[in-house]
């Protein structure tokens, strides 16, 4: 029995599952906490599938039966759980508020680290660190992790732009060729213009990174899919936790690029930490600052 996270395992495994077993895989990624009090017929029957299929499933991922699946994802979600769920009440003192934002940010975090899939992650920075080009597309609160993402790599000598225009990203989708990379981030999954500058970009043989989630249009269409599988309630928030996640995988795609340019780029590196050192405050100067009355 391996200690990986499950969740991660089993998203691991569906392209090498049966289409029967797919259906499971994609049940449990979707409702784990619900899985985790099913029996197998109930499981077998939310699922569309027979009882022998949902035994092969366990099986396939590594479980020696049925009842060690559902111990695994119940430890899996207990640990999700042990933080408190986000529900804002119209009463809530701002203690309150922020405390739930913080917990559920943490939660989030927790799972989408618990799915996340390394080998997409080591596969999109490896494609990333040969590219020509690199341009990151986004909308709404996409299009900000975009611009962050453009900040990261332009640090690690990237020729790299962000666009969250549709006009300006179809532009830009057309001017890639066969060693420019696209990275097209979406919360949904499902913004039709940002699956239109994907389309655009590969007929110029662009690859295409998505930050989506799994099993939507968008990371279908991605040569390179990296899923994450956040729920957000965008009828009364913007998207929260999801940008969060999304800043977090970019983070470690401009590490893991970071490390696979050896340990010489960490010269570039210092020599970009020195070009900003002199915009900065020191504490000796913060001492001279001159103090200004309010009138």
């Amino acid at each position: 029995m391996t200690n990986s996270p499950i969740l991660a395992q089993i998203s691991r495994s569906i392209p090498d599952l049966r289409k029967s077993e797919v259906k499971v895989a994609e049940f449990v990624l979707k409702s784990p906490q619900q899985v985790v009090h099913m029996r197998i017929v109930d499981l077998a029957q939310e699922a569309h599938v027979s009882e022998p299929t949902i035994v092969r499933f366990c099986r396939a991922i590594g479980c020696n039966s049925f009842q060690e699946f559902k111990v695994r994802i119940a430890q899996e979600v207990a640990i999700s759980n042990n933080i408190g769920q986000f529900a804002i009440g119209d009463n809530d003192s701002i203690d309150e508020l922020c405390s739930k934002i913080a917990d559920t940010t943490i939660q989030r975090l927790h799972q989408v680290k618990s799915q996340l899939v390394a080998e997409q992650v080591g596969e999109a920075a490896k494609v990333i660190s040969l590219a020509t080009r690199v341009e990151f597309y986004g909308y709404g609160a996409s299009g900000a992790v975009a611009t962050d993402a453009q900040h990261k790599f332009f640090r690690l000598n990237v020729a790299t732009a962000a666009y969250s225009d549709p006009h300006m990203q179809a532009m830009s989708a057309v001017t890639l060729g066969p060693n420019d990379v696209a990275v097209a981030i979406s919360q949904s999954g499902r913004t039709k213009d940002l699956l239109n500058s994907i389309a655009l970009a590969q007929q110029h043989g662009a690859k295409i990174i998505s930050l989506a989630p799994a099993n939507t249009p968008v990371s279908q269409a991605a040569d390179l899919p990296i899923h994450i599988n956040i729920e957000e309630d965008t009828d009364q928030f913007t998207p929260m936790t999801s940008r969060i996640a999304h800043l977090m995988i970019i983070d470690m795609l401009a590490v893991a690029v970071t490390q696979q340019r050896g340990p010489e780029f960490a010269r570039h590196l210092g020599n970009i930490k020195r070009s900003i050192k002199s915009l900065r405050l020191d504490q000796h100067e913060e001492h001279t600052l001159p103090n200004i009355e309010q009138p």
